[in-house]
This record gives structure tokens, C-alpha cells and sequence, in this order.
């Protein structure tokens, strides 16, 4: 079994006949989902989705991959293949496309319709290719297929990748619903026909590997839905992902039944639902929808809301209900569904928002206390299934955190898949598939990419580290000015603080201090005026830390007069 080293170097040039893969996300995390295929010196990407920021990356809306090991060879790009139309998949193309603009996307229908909505907003207009699963087409060396997959969103595709190297099946995101709400089965006669032609790589995603036996149908929240409208009191509010069409509808068929109103709240659940209902993959009934402005005209128990902010996002809609900083008012008449899944890292979020929602009164239901929600993705039973039906020569986890992938792997090992042929990468790694076999041959930088605000890249883990020091410690700040020749103190210093706990008039005692170090300097001959900074940082650093036991951020500003 093939895992990455700390130590990897570069690698070297892909071999003759070989193709390459090298994952730049979705490897030892959940989400920013790319991977790059090479050969004969042409590239293939399978999604070019975003990850989102975590408590720690304070300012950060979005984090994508790094496209610096494809910068020089944009023009070496045949076409982005998007298996689905989540955020985690979609998400980075936008930024991608300011790179080349005529990168072909090629995906589904809506898959594709989500993305142009959202390349709208970016004022791009994409080179697009539909596809459906069944078809076959060729993009340069590379020979697609692509099969239908069930997942959490409509329309989600599987693609079997074939060059003169081998037969790669990535199977995207995906689960084995076997009574889906719109019928459509994952394509398992296809995957086992596949499994028969010989496939020497397998790329499956991972996110419930750890899970035992299969995830549950989305037929069984139906009745749970139902049972919520008919025991809430006054206003429903359901928050969810804005790409689960499924569960929307759901929504929207318990609000006909039971005799209520839908408003959609928040730009990007008006935005995909406006698009899967003009697709035709959500069923809207006639006149059930209304608009935000006339809600508070409408009976309570005669409305449904549906908004985003399952998982605790800040400026989501239900974050700002939760925080009073929201149009709508949470009342203790008000019931409140989570219809989602928590993902990792987003717990103490949630948290907070159920808190906050309860603290006014509402009712909470969610994953926890009702099954209100079901996985996207396969569990151990279904991968163990996929892994027996496909035998694959080479197998290489993949969308997942580290436990998930190392997971997937022994369920692998368990259905007979050679040890030396199982490669747990990570972003960056280096794999090639040369002679029937996989391997790994070296690393490539895949680093985070910060977009805060309109910057993008320009935020660095320097800077996060100071913001993260500046919201924990505060900060103190010291301005003096000196004599540019003799280097005398001439102003000042003058010491403020804000967020440090420390009281201005508590400085009296350093400013003595300051003035010590400086005239000793002073007498050294001492009048750069970094060493001066750094001379009054030590000070102030040193004298907050024996009486405070604090480590704010200490900002010297020296003018030279």
C-alpha cells in the first residue's frame, strides 16, 4: 500500500505512455474537489470545486485550489469535466476561467445551468459541452464515458476516462439509492461492465467509508417531513443546501398537503431553485410560491420558508435570523428544520445557530432528534459493493479526510485488491498509471488559495495568523518620534491599547521603560529605525507578558522628525 512521504521531491517528467494524475484538492478534506489527468502532454480536469473557510481562517469566504501547477499549461487544457453541480465541485471555476476563458466545461444539464448562473455573476460567458449519462466523447487523448450516479443533487454523473494507459473509472460523488425520489439509479450494469473491460484505476469517493452497512432511502424522510408541518404551530422555516433540489421538493410537496405557502429566502436558494424549476427538475405547484416582501401578510401557520445556513455559515439567512440581524423575527412559535448533514469542521457553528434560534423560543429539528435528512454518499456496504463489481487493478481513495481515506482503502484491501496496488495520496501527490500499475513519484505545491473578498492569493497563512492574534490578544500599539540624526526621542511614546484587556493609564510603568531602552540606544549610536522598532517590540512584548501573561500583537510606529 503506496502513501505519501513528507518528503516527496519534485517529479519527474510524466513517463512515455503513462497518465498522470495529480489531485490539487478534495484529498485529506472535504471539498475544493480537483483532479488533473495528463497525457501525451494534453490535460484533462475532473472538477474545480471551492472548500470553505473553518473558524481559524477568520475573513476568508472562499478557499481554493492552487492552479499554479497548471498556470504555464492553460493552453494544454482540453476540456473541465464536472461530475455534479455542488459548490465543492463547481465552486473554483469562475477563478479558473479568469486564467483561459475558453476552457471547455462539459457536465450535465443542470450541472452546467448552475454553473452559468453562477458565471453570470462573474460576467463570464462559458464554452459549454452537454452530456448525459450513456454518451461517450472524446476530449484530445481522452476518451470519456459517463454513467449516471445518485447523489444529494440531480443529475450527477460518473466518468470512465480511457488513453492508451488504461481505463480509469472516477466515480465523482455518489451513493446507491435504490428507490430514489426521481428514479434515476446509480448505473451499476455499467460500472460492472466496466469492472469486466478491466479497470486499472479506480478513484471512489470516500466521505462515509467509516459508516457500516447503507445509507437509507430519501423515500423515508417524506413521512418525517410531513409529520414536522403537521405538528408545527405557527412559521416553518427549513433550511438546507441551496443545490438539494430533492429535498426542496420534499418541502414543497408536504406545503401543498398540508396547506401552506413557500418563500424562498437568500440570493443562491432563489437562484438554483429559479434554475431547477426552469430545467424541470423541481416541480413547483401553481401558486405556492411568494415573495419575501408579502410574508409577514400571511398567517404563520400557513407559511413555509426555505433558506440556507445548515451548516452555520455567518452570513447565511438562518445565522442572521438566529442572531436578530434578519427581516424575519424567530418567535417561540416558530418550528426550525435542519435538513442537512453536518460536514466536518462546521459542529461548533451549528451549534451556536441552534442556540441562538432556540434562545428565542423555536423549535429545532434536525438530523439529531428526526430523520429529516439522509447522505449523498455511499457507505462502507455500498463501497464494498462498487469494489466487488468493478475489480480494479489499482485503487486510489479519494473526497475524503484522512480517516476516510485510509478507510476506503482497507474495504479495498478486504475485496482483494493487491496492497501494492492501493495508493492513499493527498493534495499535490503525484500518481502514475504506467504498465498496469499505480504509483506515487513525487509532489507538486497545492497549497490553499484565499479569496477574501475581491483579493485573491493575496491573503498568506502570515496574515491569518496575525488576524488570528488580533482577535484572541488585541492589539498594542507605540508611537514615538525620534531625531533623524542623533536619534534622540523628540515625541512621545505614546501607548494605546484595544482588545488587549489592558487599560491605557497601566502603561505608565513601560513608557518609563521605552524611554530607557531608547536612550541607551541613542548613546550606542543606534538609529535604524527597524532596530528601534524591533527594540520597543521586545520591551512592550516582554512587560505585557511578566504582567499580564498575554501575547497581543504590538505594533511600534516610529517617526523620524
Amino acid at each position: 500500500m503506496s502513501h505519501p512521504h513528507p518528503e516527496l521531491s519534485e517529479p519527474p517528467a510524466p513517463p512515455k505512455g503513462g497518465l498522470r494524475i495529480v489531485a490539487l484538492g478534495g484529498l485529506g478534506e472535504i471539498g475544493r474537489n480537483m483532479t488533473v489527468f495528463e497525457y501525451g502532454g494534453r490535460l484533462l480536469i475532473v472538477d474545480c470545486g471551492v472548500l470553505f473557510p473553518e473558524t481559524e481562517q477568520p475573513g476568508i469566504d472562499l478557499i481554493l485550489p492552487d492552479f499554479e501547477y497548471i498556470r504555464d499549461r492553460l493552453d494544454d487544457i482540453e476540456a473541465v469535466i464536472l461530475t455534479h453541480g455542488h459548490e465543492d465541485h463547481i465552486g473554483a471555476v469562475p477563478y479558473l476561467l479568469r486564467e483561459r476563458r475558453d476552457i471547455p466545461l462539459v457536465g450535465s444539464r443542470l450541472s452546467l445551468a448552475l454553473l452559468e448562473a453562477k458565471l453570470t455573476e462573474h460576467r463570464i460567458k462559458p464554452v459549454t459541452n452537454v452530456v448525459a449519462e450513456g454518451e461517450r466523447r472524446a476530449f484530445g487523448p481522452f476518451d470519456c464515458e459517463f454513467l449516471a450516479v445518485n447523489h444529494s443533487i440531480p443529475d450527477a454523473l460518473a466518468v470512465a476516462v480511457r488513453t492508451p494507459a488504461g481505463l480509469v473509472l472516477h466515480t465523482g460523488d455518489f451513493k446507491m439509492d435504490q428507490l430514489p425520489l426521481d428514479g434515476r439509479l446509480t448505473d451499476l450494469p455499467g460500472f460492472a461492465r466496466l469492472g469486466a473491460e478491466g479497470i486499472d484505476l479506480l478513484m471512489s469517493d470516500s466521505t462515509n467509508a467509516e459508516v457500516p452497512g447503507f445509507v437509507t432511502s430519501e423515500r423515508n424522510i417524506g413521512p418525517v417531513v410531513d409529520e414536522v408541518f403537521r405538528t408545527a404551530q405557527g412559521r416553518l422555516i427549513v433550511a438546507c443546501f441551496a443545490s438539494h433540489i430533492h429535498r426542496v421538493q420534499q418541502v414543497l410537496d408536504a406545503a401543498v398537503a398540508n396547506g401552506r405557502k413557500v418563500c424562498f429566502v437568500g440570493r443562491s436558494m432563489v437562484r438554483n431553485m429559479g434554475v431547477a424549476r426552469e430545467l424541470g427538475y423541481l416541480n413547483v405547484p401553481e401558486d405556492i410560491m411568494v415573495e419575501q416582501k408579502v410574508i409577514d401578510d400571511i398567517p404563520g401557520d400557513r407559511l413555509v420558508l426555505v433558506c440556507t445556513g445548515s451548516q452555520g455559515e455567518p452570513m447565511s439567512a438562518l445565522s442572521r435570523m438566529a442572531n436578530r440581524d434578519h427581516s424575519i423575527r424567530i418567535t417561540d412559535r416558530d418550528t426550525v428544520m435542519l435538513a442537512s448533514s453536518l460536514i466536518p469542521g462546521n459542529e461548533n457553528a451549528v451549534n451556536r445557530v441552534i442556540n441562538g434560534l432556540t434562545r428565542w423560543g423555536a423549535r429545532i429539528v434536525h438530523k439529531g432528534n428526526a430523520l429529516v435528512h439522509v447522505s449523498g454518499h455511499a457507505s462502507a456496504g455500498e463501497l464494498l459493493y462498487v469494489l466487488n463489481m468493478t475489480k480494479p487493478a489499482n485503487f486510489m481513495p479519494i473526497h475524503g479526510e484522512w480517516r476516510h481515506l485510509r478507510a476506503h482503502a482497507k474495504l479495498a484491501a478486504l475485496t482483494g485488491v493487491p496492497e501494492d496496488g492501493i495508493v492513499i495520496a493527498e493534495d499535490g501527490v503525484v500518481v502514475d498509471l504506467l504498465d498496469g500499475q499505480a504509483k506515487i513519484v513525487g509532489a507538486v505545491p497545492a497549497g490553499y488559495v484565499y479569496v477574501d473578498g475581491l483579493s485573491v492569493g493575496e491573503v498568506t497563512e502570515t496574515s491569518l495568523k496575525d488576524r488570528r492574534i488580533l482577535g484572541e490578544e488585541g492589539f498594542v500599539s507605540i508611537v514615538i518620534g525620534l531625531d533623524s540624526t542623533s536619534g534622540k526621542l523628540v515625541a512621545g511614546p505614546e501607548v494605546h491599547a484595544r482588545g488587549a484587556g489592558i487599560v491605557n493609564e497601566d502603561f505608565n510603568e513601560v513608557i518609563s521603560r521605552i524611554e530607557d531602552v531608547l536612550r541607551d540606544a541613542a548613546g550606542d549610536g543606534v538609529n535604524d529605525v527597524h532596530q528601534i522598532s524591533q527594540l520597543i517590540r521586545r520591551t512592550v512584548g516582554k512587560w505585557v507578558s511578566e504582567n499580564y501573561r498575554r501575547r497581543p500583537m504590538i505594533i511600534p510606529v516610529v517617526v523620524e522628525v
